[in-house]
């Protein structure tokens, strides 16, 4: 095997331990296997086009048992999107409320945000383009978690700017930018490409830094202090 087959493997089996660990709080098995089929065949084939009979068979089981666990598909999008919304939150708060610089904090919550959709870039395909499908009480939560994580996001940039690190007219429009930046790896990452999550994620830190102004050098991974 050599060098470059090798990291390709290695890269595909952290993948595929990311994404075990991933549902880890989904219990049955049974409702966890219906879980990340539903992910699958909505990335593939979109909420719409995809039916219970589809999720159903990928997982193993028949359509009258994914009724068992989920009482509609719209369910398991809402499940599915709850957990990477609350993830994505997660992220970007304990940078928020870290240590360190704004320029630390602010490169760690787009490094480690972009990892994640690197990593994890099936299951945020699916939580942040199919926002759309669900029911109306469900989008609005889901709404009100994108709009904490925005504010987390501003509220590094506003930190910057207040402590003359950051160069920014337009807090709320960059702040936007800057997550609309991260999101947008789920789309095109591909686990045989030629960077790694680790490799993006420091990429689009230092990108990142320079849309807000930053002039210093980009602080590197574990910049932000607990």
């Amino acid at each position: 095997m050599d060098a470059e087959a090798g990291r390709t493997e290695e890269r595909a089996d952290a993948g595929e331990r990311a994404k075990a660990g991933e549902w880890a709080d989904i219990t049955p098995d049974a409702a966890r296997r219906l879980l990340t089929a539903a992910v699958r065949a909505f990335a593939e084939r979109g909420y719409h086009a995809t039916t219970t009979r589809d999720i159903a068979g990928r997982a193993g089981m028949s359509p009258a048992a994914l009724y068992i666990h989920y009482r509609t598909k719209e369910e398991l999008l809402y499940r599915i999107s709850g957990v990477g919304h609350r993830l994505a939150l997660d992220i970007l708060g304990r940078a928020r409320d870290g240590g360190g610089s704004a320029a630390e904090r602010l490169g760690d919550a787009v490094r480690t945000f972009v990892r994640w959709h690197a990593e994890h870039h099936t299951t945020a395909r699916v939580v942040q383009y199919e926002l759309g499908a669900l029911a109306e009480e469900h989008h609005a939560e889901i709404v009100g978690m994108r709009r904490e994580t925005d504010a987390a996001v501003r509220s590094i940039v506003e930190d910057g700017v207040a402590a003359g690190e950051f160069d920014v007219p337009d807090v709320p429009g960059t702040s936007l930018a800057l997550l609309s930046l991260c999101v947008d790896v789920a789309r095109w990452f591909r686990e045989d490409g030629k960077r790694t999550p680790e490799e993006v994620g420091d990429l689009y830190a230092g990108l990142a830094l320079r849309m807000v102004g930053f002039r210093g050098p980009c602080p590197a991974e574990g910049g932000v202090r607990g």
